[in-house]
Parts: structure tokens; C-alpha cells; sequence
């Protein structure tokens, strides 16, 4: 009964391996000028760190390009589809399709099929990749681009109280116990919030209780003057369970780390609707791919030489663009708690995907 719903063998792989090699040469190419232009942009703050040099930015390259893919890939399946119904539209081999019995859903199956694919190997490279880069270069980026964090869980720009007083880092890693912070300064602050002092230190380490700085160095407000405290325990309020939930990034964590860090806030009465947002949208996001050639056979039906193809591109086009957009503003919205989580992550998928559908058989008709 599936197989129904597809032509031929002969003609699903055909119409799958002009799709696939559309994609892929569009996401290259893509991938390839947007990095080169960050690299451009970056490579100045990377090599302004004594012993930096190409093995950094190669570094830099391989951390941020499955950021670039991730993000483009979408918009790569929408140009491919668009390359792929423009010129089997101009050179008749749609109309031969219809001519042969072929229904507009028939014709466009083996790319809705390939879209899946795509879909799905997308949330698993998101989930198994990009997280993990993710996590890594924002945490590089807050070390000025100096030592990479080796241990894993690492966060950039912790900010958390002890009571009345300030602990910060740029950069955290590790889990529990094990947690450590580099270039952690503690703010001493009065019942009225005005700092008192400040305490410096390159790292920290989890002293149960408390927080271990080594190589502390006090500056006094109040007096304008500094000097060395060697190793200070500071902080004995602030736990590791503290810190689990005092900043969760949920582009640099996976769908099951998530779902715990929106347990644990819950737990501790936290807001979570802008996670719980994130999280759906981490399984609608890549499902996006799916929509790009229901959305751009705008482009594949109607006789080219009507004169009209390329308005049914620009149409295409312009549709799979407008789903980006209402999706990112409802995601916005819901971060503000304009929308519920749920509805925020998937109203522009079905939205958009009844308005393909009813494209599609429009011209069906």
C-alpha cells in the first residue's frame, strides 16, 4: 500500500540522488563562505593569545562549522528543492511524470522520503555533535581563547550569590564534585550592594564546603590597594548543586541533558517555559527539512513555458524563508511566555505544513 505512494524504483532513486547531491553541494558551499567570512572576523582575537597560532584557527574551524551546518541545513534543503524542480520543470521531465500517471504527491515522495533522512540524521548530529562544540567554544571564547577546558560540562560565564557577596567565573568545567572554575573573581559586597573588595583568582576548585582559590590576590576598595592571599576558601554557600542549575544553555546540551536541568529547576521552583521551548524545538527544529520541498514545489508544477517559473521559484523561496522567520519570532514569543513551550515550537511547523499541502493540491486540481 506504501509503495503506492511512490513511482517507480527507477524513478524514486533518481529524483532522491538529484535531491541528496543538490543538498550537499548548496550546504558546502554555504558552510564554506560563512565560515571563511567568521574566520575573518575571529582569527584576529584567536591569534592575540600568546602561542596561539594555525593550529588554533583550524581548531576554531572544526568547532564552529558544525554550528554553520546545523543551521544552514535547512535552508540548504530549501534551495536544493528549488534546484531540483527548476530544471526538471524547464526541461519537461515533470510534465512526462504527470503524462505517465503520476500524481503531484507521487512526484514529490521520494523527496519528502530523502527530507526524512535528512531530518533525522540532523537530530542526531545536533544531539551528538554540535552540543558538544557548542559547549567547547563558548567555553574557549570565555577563556579569551587560552586553554580549552578538558574535563566535560563546561559553561561560560557563571554568575552566582553568596548571600549578599558576588562569585563569578568565565568558565566552569566538570561535573559535582569535580567542578572547577578559571579566572574566578568573588565580590565582597555591604547589605546595599556596593562592593567592599574583590578577590581574583586563575582557578577554583569545589572545597566541600566552600570553593578553593589558589593564587588569590585581594583588592581593597576602599583603601586602593592589593595583595597577594596565596590559597582562600571563599563562597561556603555556593554548592555544585547550586551551580547545576544556576545557568543551563540549552545549545550546548543534549535533549536528555536538558530534560534533566528542566527537572531540576522545576524542582527548585524555577521558570523552565523558555527551556521547555528550546527543548521542543530541538525535535521540530531539524523536522523543518521535512517541509522545504512541500513548500518549494510551488516551483516543480505549471508549464515553464507559461513565463510564470520563475515567480513559482521566488515563491518557494519565499515561503520556506517566512517559515524561518515566524518560527524563530513564536519561538521568541514563547520565551516571553506568550505562547505555551509547546505551542511556541510546533504552531509554524503545522501551519506552514498545511500551507504546502494546500499548494500542492491546489495544483493538483
Amino acid at each position: 500500500m506504501l509503495s503506492d505512494f511512490f513511482p517507480s524504483r527507477t524513478l524514486t532513486l533518481y529524483l532522491a540522488k538529484l535531491f541528496v547531491t543538490r543538498i550537499l553541494a548548496v550546504l558546502v558551499m554555504l558552510v564554506l563562505v560563512l565560515q571563511m567570512l567568521d574566520l575573518l572576523g575571529e582569527s584576529g582575537a584567536i591569534l592575540a593569545k600568546p602561542g596561539n597560532g594555525e593550529a588554533q584557527l583550524w581548531t576554531y574551524v572544526t568547532l564552529r562549522v558544525p554550528q554553520l551546518v546545523a543551521r544552514f541545513l535547512p535552508y540548504s534543503v530549501l534551495l536544493a528543492t528549488l534546484l531540483t524542480f527548476w530544471p526538471l520543470n524547464q526541461n519537461s521531465e515533470i510534465i512526462s511524470m504527470r503524462a505517465a500517471g503520476l500524481s503531484a504527491h507521487q512526484v514529490l515522495a521520494p523527496m519528502l522520503l530523502t527530507a526524512l533522512v535528512v531530518a533525522l540524521l540532523s537530530f542526531a548530529f545536533n544531539e551528538r555533535v554540535v552540543t558538544r562544540a557548542t559547549a567547547t567554544l563558548k567555553a574557549w571564547q570565555a577563556a579569551e581563547y587560552g586553554a580549552i577546558p578538558k574535563q566535560g560540562g563546561a559553561r561560560a560565564n557563571v554568575y552566582l550569590r553568596d548571600g549578599d557577596n558576588i562569585l563569578m567565573a568565565a568558565s566552569l568545567s566538570g561535573r559535582g564534585p569535580a567542578m572547577e572554575m578559571t579566572n574566578v573573581t568573588w565580590y565582597r559586597r555591604d547589605a546595599g550592594s556596593i562592593v567592599q573588595g574583590q578577590i581574583r583568582a586563575p582557578r577554583a576548585t569545589y572545597a566541600a564546603p566552600g570553593w578553593k582559590l589558589e593564587n588569590a590576590v585581594e583588592f581593597d576598595v576602599q583603601g586602593a590597594r592589593s595583595k597577594s592571599l596565596g590559597t582562600v576558601i571563599l563562597a561556603k554557600g555556593v554548592t555544585p548543586e547550586q551551580i547545576a542549575i544556576s545557568k543551563v544553555d540549552p545549545d550546548a546540551e543534549n535533549i536528555f541533558e536538558l530534560g534533566r536541568s528542566i527537572s531540576a529547576l522545576k524542582a527548585a521552583g524555577r521558570r523552565t517555559s523558555e527551556l521547555e521551548g528550546k527543548w521542543w524545538h530541538k525535535i521540530s527544529g531539524p523536522l523543518s527539512a521535512l517541509l522545504m520541498p512541500l513548500l518549494g514545489s510551488v516551483a516543480a508544477f505549471g508549464l515553464a513555458r507559461s513565463g510564470q517559473l520563475l515567480i513559482r521559484g521566488v515563491i518557494g523561496m519565499a515561503l520556506g524563508f517566512l517559515y524561518f522567520v515566524i518560527d524563530n519570532a513564536a519561538l521568541a514569543i514563547g520565551n516571553f511566555g506568550g505562547y505555551p513551550p509547546l505551542i511556541a515550537a510546533w504552531s509554524p511547523f503545522f501551519l506552514f505544513a498545511l500551507l504546502g499541502e494546500t499548494v500542492l493540491v491546489r495544483t493538483e486540481e
